[in-house]
């Protein structure tokens, strides 16, 4: 098993907040702690934060007001790396991150929707994580056309950023259907739920930036833990 790619330490920490303020945690308006405060209190260096905070700003979701401090701005158009992760913690927010189990090029899985003319497709089965707790079960099925039919030892943290950046692939939308399925064989023991006990899963058809279907995935969720949220807006 390999680890994913991590994000760089202060995309990691404006994501985090970002997912906070998409989860209502932290409110529009809201005047964040002092730099030097809040740095402590995420165990990061002063100048991490600054280039976090400065992530926050250039994506809309914060302004600073000089002389007084750093004020959370609400945007409903935020241009988030998990804007499609729609997993959260119980009580909002948490910060994603994820651990490959296994990629492999293999036959498409039956049934399931149309999803590119390829009989093949790249397999990600990874296991994903709110502040560090195990809580959805992924597998991936993305059309082998999209990737020159390679298959890749190891993908970031963030799918949808590995597509932009490594296969020049962009998911726009996405149609996502809630279902109880058992939990599948390969499932690690770090998920809680054990195999073939039922859960919430998320199926989910993908389509990239010209309105083609390219992706099908099934999302397990430990419910304990987790759930699945959308917001209208």
């Amino acid at each position: 098993m390999s680890e994913a790619t991590s994000l760089p330490v202060y995309i990691q920490i404006s994501e985090m907040l970002m997912r906070e303020i998409i989860a209502g945690r932290l409110s529009d308006g809201e005047r964040l702690l002092p730099e030097r405060h809040l740095a402590k209190s995420l165990n990061i260096s002063v100048g991490t934060l600054r280039k976090s905070l400065k992530d926050l700003e250039q994506k809309g979701a914060l302004f600073r007001r000089h002389g007084s401090g750093n004020y959370i701005k609400f945007n409903t158009k935020f241009n988030s790396i998990y804007s499609f992760f729609r997993v959260e913690l119980i009580d909002g927010g948490g910060l994603p991150s994820a651990k490959n189990i296994d990629i492999n090029l293999v036959k498409k899985p039956k049934p399931s929707p149309f999803f590119g003319e390829s009989d093949k497709c790249l397999r990600i089965r990874r296991l994903r994580f709110l502040d560090n707790l195990p809580c959805v079960l992924e597998e991936i099925h993305l059309d082998s056309i999209k990737t020159d039919g390679h298959k890749f030892d190891n993908i970031s943290q963030s799918i949808y950023l590995f597509y932009k950046d490594i296969l020049n692939l962009r998911i726009t939308s996405a149609k996502d259907s809630a279902t109880l399925l058992p939990v599948p064989v390969w499932s690690p023991k770090e998920f809680k739920i054990m195999n073939c006990q039922e859960t919430v899963c998320i199926e989910r058809l993908a389509y990239d930036q010209v309105g083609t279907p390219v992706e099908f995935s099934r999302s397990w969720i430990d419910t304990n833990i987790a759930r699945y949220t959308t917001r209208i807006s």
